[in-house]
């Protein structure tokens, strides 16, 4: 696992994002490595990968972006025509067959609930859409009490013979927000290796993967104030691995002193407090991508016990006080 890189002192006031393209370390055969970046699944979805050959490069970067807009088409719930949103639309009165892809995912994502004790829920979506953080709205209490009993990971039924889903509820959603990048990244390094691709890098918001190394170097990636957007409070030098981070900056209003972000307590229908972010790094996305809602659900003691537990993961939490706070795998060191 990497160092911890610290900027400034432990009780300055941080959160955690990825920078990848502003710090990438400059090598002197930079003019092999090919990139691009698109506005995919409501998010920048970057490429950079490194080829001899630039047209087997280019065509590389071209096949993940494709299969990125295919997941969104698949799994977004702000398309009407999705297969998530029929799902949506259907499943509280009969099963709706599915893709193979979905199905596996939705399970992953139960999966998940069951080892976080239900802090991981897709069905938080159930009271989540009742937020429009364009609009700057949120549910009335009343509303949200209503909608409330619909959040239980339980009410989600499979069926692996014909791979159906049936909600045991009227009211249940679902939204894979907090799962399906991380799915759409590792899919994106599958192909990449398939295509001899060793050394690349593939980010999806705050999802990142890494194949092999920087040309010999680490790749650095910046860990970003929530609260100043320009600023960094630490590195985490990365080689073949995946982070992910979840904060209260990425989709958020502020309404009479509250600060209402995206990330819902599946008990309370209501927005997280106590953390400001959470930063997971581990061996696959998609594992990551739902850890990092986890354990920004479970809060700092719940979080590290969980993190603790589990092989090959490691994690930093800023609390919303600005402490940080990160797990025993992580060896932390000052800058001079």
């Amino acid at each position: 696992m990497p160092n911890l890189l610290i900027l400034g002192a432990l009780n300055w006031p941080v959160g955690l994002i990825l920078l990848v393209a502003s710090i990438s370390i400059p090598n002197t055969s930079y003019a092999d490595w090919l990139s691009d970046e698109q506005a995919i699944m409501g998010t920048a979805v970057r490429v950079e990968l490194w080829h001899e050959d630039e047209t087997a490069g280019r065509a590389a970067i071209d096949a993940v972006m494709r299969d990125m807009y295919r997941i969104d088409r698949l799994m977004s719930t702000y398309k009407e025509d999705s297969e998530l949103s029929r799902v949506n639309r259907e499943a509280a009165t009969r099963p709706v067959a599915m893709s193979r892809e979905l199905f596996d995912l939705i399970s992953r994502s139960l999966e998940v609930s069951e080892i976080t004790e239900g802090a991981f829920d897709i069905t938080y979506a159930s009271v989540g859409h009742l937020y429009n953080f364009r609009r700057k709205t949120r549910p009335s209490d009343e509303i949200l009490e209503k909608a409330l009993p619909a959040i239980d990971y339980r009410h989600v039924l499979l069926n692996k013979e014909n791979h159906s889903i049936k909600f045991k509820r009227q009211g249940v959603r679902i939204d894979l927000g907090g799962i399906a990048k991380g799915h759409a990244v590792d899919r994106a390094i599958t192909l990449l290796q398939a295509r001899g691709i060793t050394q690349a890098i593939v980010s999806a918001g705050g999802d990142s993967r890494i194949i092999g190394d920087r040309r010999g170097r680490p790749w650095m990636i910046g860990v970003r104030d929530p609260r100043r957007e320009k600023e960094m409070a630490a590195i985490l030098p990365l080689s073949d691995t995946a982070v992910s981070t979840s904060g209260d900056y990425e989709r958020y209003f502020e309404l009479d002193g509250v600060r209402y972000h995206h990330i819902i307590s599946p008990a309370s229908g209501r927005p997280v407090t106590g953390i400001r972010s959470v930063t997971v790094v581990g061996q696959d996305s998609t594992t990551v991508d739902a850890l990092s809602t986890s354990v920004f659900v479970m809060g700092v003691e719940k979080g590290l016990s969980l993190i603790e537990s589990l092989p090959d993961v490691e994690a930093v939490i800023i609390d919303a006080a600005g402490r940080m706070h990160y797990s025993s795998g992580l060896l932390r060191r000052q800058s001079p």
